[in-house]
């Protein structure tokens, strides 16, 4: 069986000093730590966002890009107000009720 060192009682450590003043001082050890993950959080936080913001740019230029290259000269502006009014000007005659068969198995 192996032999315990002999450590003789009151010896000093390396982190002596430093475990004294964590006593002393609690915000050492727990409110520093906690600003620095909180301060460090958020610009964490606010480079991710841009990032994101960065890319969903980036994709709408890519259409604007395709809007550039006339993609849709031919198209026709939409105005609400026309529709509107052309949906008004039709008339109810211009539509045939049609029957429909129905599916197998079922009555009349």
């Amino acid at each position: 069986m192996g032999t315990f060192t002999n450590k003789p009682y009151g010896q000093k450590s390396a982190l002596g000093p430093l475990a004294a003043q964590a006593k002393k001082r609690p915000f050492l050890v727990f409110g520093l730590p906690f600003l620095v993950i909180m301060v460090g959080g958020s610009f964490g936080l606010a480079q991710l966002t841009q990032t994101k913001f960065d890319h969903r740019d980036r994709r709408h230029t890519k259409v604007a890009k395709e809007e550039a290259l006339g993609m849709d000269k031919n198209r026709r502006k939409l105005s609400l107000q026309e529709e509107y009014f052309r949906l008004q000007a039709q008339t109810d005659d211009e539509w045939d009720q049609v029957r429909i068969s129905r599916p197998a198995g079922t009555e009349n």
